[in-house]
């Protein structure tokens, strides 16, 4: 496992970021159906430099997503409506937006009432969001599930990565999920909302989720449980493998699993 030193940044009311080497940004992916502080963040800093995001709740909905596209085209940035590190950096050193004669039309993203999927440009509604604390992968797909996460074994680690071409932990476990039809939560953090807690490794069957605590606090590293101990992750040292729940590095960062099989 590579050593990065971590230098920390803050932006807005204190939503902390971590820049690994001075060069990548390990802050949070947001996209719409994402809840929570860091969403709230995400607003006001929004607001503060003169977007219109309908309310500072803490959730993705529609007005945030616009005025991410918004704060993304005004900063030559891809228009996706998804804050991703080159958001994230942008909206670091943003100023407040101009006005009047200056400022541009609205950017029109097409409404979804469910997390949005962005392909190649074009924006299309996705499966509606899998719900929090029930088992949610059926046992037939088990084995289906499974075979689509070995299909990437040996994929390289990309922080912010969620297509073949690379991966990180959690955009690996959404990609595989959806695969196989089921639509879960971008992030580690809100896929530890999944399934129900286990109290023990012993307690997992294949298909189960596992997390772990590494760079911050919380679920902040996320693999599929494959049975005997083994799990199936993207690694950010050594891109899509499987290790062991024993494994001397995972072992006393492991956080806990949860079951979704049903």
């Amino acid at each position: 496992m590579k050593r990065f030193h971590l230098k920390p940044i803050l932006l807005g009311a204190g939503l902390g970021i971590l820049l690994l080497s001075g060069t990548a940004l390990a802050s949070p992916t947001l996209q719409a159906g994402s809840h929570g502080h860091d969403v709230l963040v995400l607003q006001q800093k929004l607001q503060k430099i003169g977007y219109n995001v309908g309310g500072a709740d803490g959730i993705y909905g529609q007005g945030t997503e616009r005025a991410v596209a918004e704060f993304q085209r005004d900063n030559k940035i891809r228009i996706t409506g998804i804050v991703n590190n080159s958001t994230w950096r942008a909206l670091l050193k943003a100023k407040k937006r101009p006005w009047g004669s200056d400022a541009k039309p609205p950017v029109k993203v097409k409404p979804s009432t469910t997390p949005s999927v962005n392909t190649g440009g074009t924006w299309a509604p996705s499966r509606e969001l899998a719900p929090n604390n029930v088992p949610i992968l059926p046992r037939s797909k088990v084995q289906s599930l499974i075979f689509t996460a070995k299909k990437y074994m040996g994929t390289p680690y990309v922080f912010g990565g969620s297509t073949p071409k690379a991966f990180d932990c959690s955009g690996y476990l959404q990609y595989i999920f959806r695969e196989n039809g089921i639509e879960i939560p971008r992030t580690a953090d809100e896929q530890y909302k999944l399934g129900r807690r286990t109290a023990s490794a012993r307690e997992l069957v294949p298909g189960d989720l596992v997390f772990f605590t590494t760079y911050e606090p919380g679920a902040s590293h996320c693999g599929l449980y494959l049975g005997q101990g083994d799990f199936i992750h993207a690694s950010s040292s050594k891109g899509v493998r499987v290790d062991n729940l024993s494994n001397g590095y995972w072992a006393p960062k492991y956080l806990g699993g949860k079951h979704i099989v049903k």
